[in-house]
């Protein structure tokens, strides 16, 4: 099954399209990544999640 809820990034609006209705810039997934205790990339997707 596809992901069909998105968030823009700019104005923090979840819509079911591609594209942001309020803004026009592009969506992204508002789901998570999957968790893997073996992922070796985890680290830099915390270093992102909490660098802001």
């Amino acid at each position: 099954m596809k992901w069909l809820i998105h968030k823009c990034t700019n104005c923090k609006v979840y819509t079911l399209s591609d594209k942001c209705l309020k803004c026009g810039k592009e969506t992204v997934s508002a789901h998570p990544h999957r968790y893997s205790p073996t992922n070796k990339y985890v680290k830099y997707r915390v270093l992102m999640k909490y660098s802001s």
